[in-house]
């Protein structure tokens, strides 16, 4: 089972981030959930959510303490919330952020994690240049296809059309695939990069 853990600000669109995971997950023919953790549910408080994908019936009903993949939606939450408490060492992450590691000052802590499974992507200006408003979530789901190889492309786009409609549906669909395509690119850079 993986269980992927995304934290973020009342409304960037945690919660239906994770919901369009698991809508992808399930498009694939595997199980799913998704739900939310919320503490106080005003605009910009922290929110997480949650979402395990497995190949069997899901009976777990706890928050994830012991993420697979982390998906941080607003590097703000680095220095203000553990975010990356629990993860397994085989981890992925993937942040909202065009900056490096070492500028949003993580640098140190993911240098003991697998490099090819962490990456920073610009999701907010992607989506704010397909949708005119800077909500990741889609975009991140792109990323997050691309980074993990667990979803396809196809299957994110799939579930952000089950979730939105018209235009909304179409600038994230168009934002999710520049995050794949940009993820993608990252990671052939580090790949030719750790073979030299």
């Amino acid at each position: 089972m993986l269980q992927i853990r995304i934290h973020g600000r009342g409304g960037q669109g945690v919660v239906t981030g994770a919901e369009m995971l698991s809508i992808a997950a399930f498009e694939q023919g595997r199980h799913a959930q998704a739900f939310p953790s919320f503490g106080s549910e005003r605009t910009g408080a922290p929110v997480v959510a949650f979402c395990r994908i497995a190949d069997r019936e899901i009976r777990l009903r706890e928050p994830v303490m012991a993420p697979d993949a982390l998906i941080i939606q607003d590097p703000t939450l680095l220095h203000q919330v553990d975010v990356f408490q629990g993860l397994k060492p085989e981890g992925y992450v993937l942040i909202n952020s065009a900056r490096s590691f070492d500028e949003l000052g993580v640098g140190e802590f993911v240098r003991r994690f697998r490099r090819e499974r962490l990456c920073n992507v610009p999701a907010g200006e992607i989506a704010k240049a397909h949708l005119g408003r800077p909500l990741p979530n889609a975009a991140l789901l792109g990323g997050f296809a691309a980074i993990s190889g667990l979803l396809t492309l196809d299957a994110v786009a799939h579930a952000i059309r089950d979730k939105f409609s018209g235009k909304v549906a179409e600038g994230n669909v168009a934002a999710a695939t520049e995050a794949f395509e940009y993820v993608t690119r990252e990671m052939e850079e580090l790949s030719h990069a750790q073979a030299d």
